[in-house]
């Protein structure tokens, strides 16, 4: 066989997946994220949680915690863990990181904190000061971790992040940055830059755009999340969609539409450059089951893909490689 033909069938049979986005080289899955909820809202069973691990080990960060025993025993059913679901809500999550304190983000590490073992809860003081004089008191429910209203059980440790600031998440091999975002003001959420060594992988809190919140977050964010897309680093963004463009702007409540999101990814790609944003891996995360309107987001989204990210709709208990 002479060499043309061999380079033809080489070619062909090459999968484009062990390219990075940015064209540099060999690239392989980085981490692993099983969402325990995906949702926004209604179905109390399916709320925002996402388990994130780097691939090939079972030591897992929660990136926000509405949901975690109905959660995890999809993931079981789906095979993306093997066990009980006692074994991986004690043994595999590690910590959780808490975007903003309201109850679609935290109801699952509340409800289940009497079965869970001991833990980190890392978060932006205005969050876990939420926790500490809302929810972990003994009105409410009981005081599981190590501040507060005594007697402080000690279960859940507070580590309060400072915006920018890199810090260890214990027992995972993973790095995290914290950064503020706008939730309607005065409200504030946050968003968890995750790093495995050069690898990168961008949660966001719910959010909503520069242009309505007009506190110019975002812009600060993606120029930190801009150059880590040109240099290929970054394996994914995970943002909400939560409303569809026919939501009036003065009810989003600090959240984003499929109009707003792209705009905002407009605004990235100026940073980023235009060949590293396509394919760039975007999870689509809070989308609000109301009626047929995740179905419209996610169409107003597809056909206002002019960017050509690969957008991504994740399934409860479904796990993603990045």
């Amino acid at each position: 066989m002479n060499s043309p033909i061999l380079t033809c069938i080489l070619l062909l049979i090459l999968p484009s997946c062990l390219f990075s986005q940015s064209g540099a080289g060999p690239r392989h899955d980085s981490f692993i994220v099983v969402p325990l909820g995906v949702k926004g809202g209604l179905d109390e069973s399916n709320l925002s949680a996402y388990m994130v691990a780097p691939a090939g080990h079972e030591d897992y960060i929660c990136l926000d915690a509405g949901t975690l025993y109905a959660g995890i025993q999809k993931a079981v059913d789906n095979g993306a863990f093997s066990g009980s679901v006692s074994k991986i809500l004690r043994g595999h999550i590690k910590g959780y990181c808490i975007s903003h304190p309201h109850l679609d983000h935290v109801a699952g590490l509340i409800i289940n904190s009497p079965d869970d073992t001991a833990k980190t809860i890392y978060g932006m003081p205005h969050t876990l000061k939420v926790l500490e004089e809302k929810y972990f008191t003994w009105a409410a429910w009981a005081n599981f971790a190590d501040a507060g209203e005594a007697p402080a059980l000690k279960k859940y440790h507070y580590a309060p992040m400072q915006a920018g600031q890199e810090i260890q998440l214990t027992g995972t091999g993973m790095q995290v940055t914290a950064f503020p975002l706008s939730h309607g003001e005065p409200y504030e959420s946050s968003a968890f830059l995750i790093r495995k060594g050069d690898a990168y992988l961008l949660y966001l809190g719910d959010t909503g755009a520069d242009t309505i919140e007009h506190a110019g977050k975002l812009a600060k964010l993606w120029q930190v999340t801009g150059p880590l897309i040109r240099q290929g680093k970054l394996r994914a963004i995970f943002i909400e969609t939560s409303f569809s463009n026919q939501q009036p702007e003065r009810l989003l409540f600090g959240h984003l539409t499929p109009r707003l999101l792209m705009d905002e990814l407009k605004r990235l790609e100026q940073i980023a450059g235009e060949a590293p944003m396509r394919d760039l891996p975007v999870v689509i995360t809070h989308r609000k089951p109301s009626g047929e309107q995740e179905n419209i987001i996610r169409q107003e989204l597809e056909a206002g893909n002019l960017l050509h990210v690969r957008l991504i709709f994740p399934d409860q208990g479904v796990a993603i490689h990045l």
